[in-house]
């Protein structure tokens, strides 16, 4: 083969590969036919949830986030918000529009083993992924469509996926390539609908912060500047809604914060044999699945006596605080033992790049794993800062604005944040 034959069929590689990339970029909004709010729901007030990825719980203030400080400063906000456990993204924004604890809605952690289907979860699997059977509980959107109440999501996790049956009336595909002016716009756009068609309840998420915490760690000059988008983004957002004189709250969250770590002295996860277990090895936590119950206690205690720089813990004699022992593990999908890097230390199983921000920990033990939360609107009153709460009950806050009922127990509690109404 000539030279020059050799570069023809590695540009078609080159060409294939990347439209083959493109076709997995969805970027087309979905709509589900053929809903309509409720005549009596018309009347309810909106709610537009926002999450911004990894944005600490002191961030607004260590930086200046104007336009966050001024719109809190006219509502209300925490001092923080505490992450459930594990303190990882999936389960965490999962666990806000549920009100359900990680092993009580079955997102235990990003990646997990099933022992019943055998098979692992991970978001790099659509096929598994979006399969309902992993999401338990009664995300807000669900529960607002099947009281006749419209929803729209711009991402959020479980937001693709029909829990329950029941997927968003107005939603898109996680992806990154949508810029976020254009996301922006789609919002008023959803809330510039006739009234049997316009959303009442809107989630939407920015990434930035959190990809830049990773990257170059939570103080780093480039992550401040993703403090500046989320926060130039949310005075765009809250001029373009006003100016359509809907009676609009806004609940403004993050899923965690983000600390920085060890990069140098980084662990390496011990290995346990394939032929009995199933390991996913996470930076902060490992899990270990055994394929046979009698081998538990034998890996347990060679792991006890080895362990240094970590934790080592059985299903069921995890800290009680975290809802994350077997009696808690309502999908079975906790490890059968597990192991917690103690902070500042991580797990590092490849030669790849060590991010220097990390989060996963125990928030109530490293601070800077606490999550933001601010609301402002008409619901709320005006100047009150409360003390630190666990974000299980953001849930209860946003049924209350919507006028739902709740018909399935949670965690959430409605009086802890009931004292913000007025």
């Amino acid at each position: 083969m000539s030279w020059r034959i050799a570069w023809f069929c590695l540009l078609l590689l080159l060409i294939s590969g990347t439209w083959c990339l493109a076709q997995e970029k969805d970027t087309t909004q979905h709509i589900t036919p053929g809903r309509r709010n409720a005549a009596a729901q018309q009347a309810k007030p909106y709610v537009i949830l926002i999450s911004a990825d990894g944005f600490r719980y002191n961030y607004a203030d260590q930086y200046q986030a104007a336009n966050l400080l001024r719109l809190s400063s006219r509502g209300v906000r925490a001092e923080s918000m505490i992450p459930s456990f594990p303190s990882l993204t999936f389960p965490n924004h999962y666990t806000l529009v549920t009100g359900l604890y990680p092993a009580h809605h079955g997102l235990v952690n990003n990646n997990f083993y099933d022992r019943r289907r055998k098979e692992i979860y991970a978001r790099s699997k659509p096929a598994i992924a979006e399969n309902p059977y992993y999401y338990g509980g009664k995300p807000l959107w669900v529960l607002a469509e099947q009281q006749q109440l419209l929803s729209a999501c711009f991402y959020w996790v479980g937001s693709e996926v029909a829990i329950d049956g029941t997927q968003p009336t107005y939603y898109y595909n996680y992806n990154e390539m949508i810029p976020l002016g254009d996301r922006l716009q789609t919002v008023k756009k959803w809330l510039q609908l006739p009234d049997e068609q316009r959303p009442h309840f809107i989630t939407f998420y920015m990434p930035e912060v959190d990809h830049a915490g990773h990257s170059y760690g939570p103080d780093h000059a480039e992550t401040i500047k993703a403090i500046g988008v989320v926060d130039n983004a949310v005075g765009q957002l809250i001029a373009m809604v006003d100016s359509l004189g809907l009676p609009v709250n806004y609940v403004f969250v993050s899923d965690h914060g983000m600390a920085s770590v060890d990069t140098v002295n980084t662990m390496l996860p011990p290995k346990a044999d394939t032929t009995q277990w199933v390991t996913i090895a996470g930076d902060v936590l490992v899990n270990y699945y055994a394929r046979e119950k009698a081998d538990v206690m034998a890996l347990y205690k060679q792991l006890k006596a080895s362990a240094k720089g970590y934790d080592v813990y059985l299903r069921d004699q995890s800290p009680a605080a975290w809802h994350y022992r077997k009696k808690d593990d309502r999908y079975d999908r906790i490890g059968d033992v597990y192991l917690v890097a103690r902070y500042p230390q991580i797990f590092s199983w490849t030669n790849k790049k060590i991010n220097p921000g990390r989060h996963g920990f125990d928030p109530r033990v490293v601070k800077d794993l606490k999550a933001s939360f601010m609301a402002w609107g008409p619901a709320f009153k005006k100047g009150k800062v409360i003390g630190s709460f666990e974000n299980i009950h953001v849930y209860s806050l946003i049924v209350r604005l919507l006028g739902l009922q709740i018909k399935e127990p949670v965690d959430s509690k409605p009086p802890v944040l009931q004292r913000l109404l007025r």
